[in-house]
């Protein structure tokens, strides 16, 4: 039997034709595909030809700084490390959980950073923080300059995020009408949380230490006059708790543990141990002798000490 060999037809092209089309097609549209978030990170520069760009850098050794993304140099030589970026966003703030960075941008996202090989970790979108951030709504908002809501936006994100070490490295996000915690580890959310009734949070006045964050709440009536509010404390590895304050409390932290609450001329300052989830008691008092927090330092014959 023999072949003959026979001319394509321009029908029969056509079909083939077709399939090569789409596959090039496919082939752009995944090339030109929109990076999840708007993620960008450049290849880090190296004054040594010979240094290896992939090898993982010492995260202490890097000095990390915000504006318009993420941007690392070597302490030793200033040297520009790497760079990242996210379209049409821009990082206002960072601070540290652990050996990660932990980035607020101006779109409400935050985002986790792995500083020594630049990997960006997890992103959480927070609800209502980039309208807090732009303080969107609020009287004289439209009077503002442009350098104005820069500020504005940047004193918030720095209000707004938290970080604490222990158990293990976690984040906390707040908000006025929001809360939220989130594991750094993977970015697992672990509490949400809205003040109640017609209260807000008060991210300006919220403090942190190693173990817990504490967010104080204001609070107004029908008439729109203050009342007193509150402090939520918020911990990984236990349950939180609930303080009475008055619409004016203030707080300091005094070490990893303790914190100064002070509320008002009329009711003396007390401090709180965030790790004992209690009230320290104070030097001279009826409860000293059986509180489940004993005074720091202990208490001499001199008398009471103040915090």
């Amino acid at each position: 039997m023999s072949w003959k060999s026979r001319a394509l037809s321009p029908r029969s092209i056509l079909p083939a034709l077709a399939v090569l089309l789409v596959l090039v097609a496919g082939a752009a549209a995944h090339a030109n595909k929109p990076v999840p978030f708007g993620d960008r990170v450049a290849a880090r520069s190296t004054a040594d030809a010979s240094a290896d760009p992939t090898a993982a850098l010492d995260a202490a050794a890097l000095d990390l700084r915000v504006g318009p993304g993420l941007e690392a140099y070597h302490r030793a030589t200033g040297e520009h490390a790497w760079s990242y970026h996210r379209e049409g966003a821009t990082a206002l703030y960072l601070a540290m959980a652990g050996e990660n960075a932990v980035v607020v941008w101006d779109d409400g996202l935050v985002t986790s950073v792995r500083p020594g090989d630049q990997q960006v970790r997890w992103h959480r979108a927070v609800p209502g923080l980039a309208d807090w951030l732009r303080g969107a709504g609020e009287p004289g908002a439209d009077k503002r300059t442009e350098e104005q809501r820069k500020q504005l936006a940047t004193e918030r994100a720095a209000a707004s995020l938290r970080t604490v070490g222990e158990p293990a490295p976690w984040v906390a996000v707040v908000t006025p009408e929001l809360t939220m915690g989130f594991r750094d580890a993977d970015g697992d959310l672990r509490y949400n949380s809205k003040p109640p009734g017609s209260c807000v949070y008060d991210p300006e006045r919220t403090v942190a230490t190693d173990h817990a964050v504490l967010v104080p709440r204001s609070c107004v009536n029908g008439s729109g006059q203050q009342v007193s509010g509150g402090i939520s404390g918020y911990r990984l590895d236990s349950t939180g708790w609930q303080l009475n304050a008055g619409p004016g409390v203030e707080m300091k932290a005094l070490d990893g543990r303790r914190v100064l609450i002070s509320d008002g001329p009329i009711v003396a300052p007390r401090v709180f141990d965030t790790w004992a989830a209690a009230p320290e008691a104070a030097c001279g008092s009826p409860a000293e002798p059986f509180a489940a927090v004993r005074p720091a330092g202990g208490c001499g014959e001199e008398g009471p000490q103040r915090p």
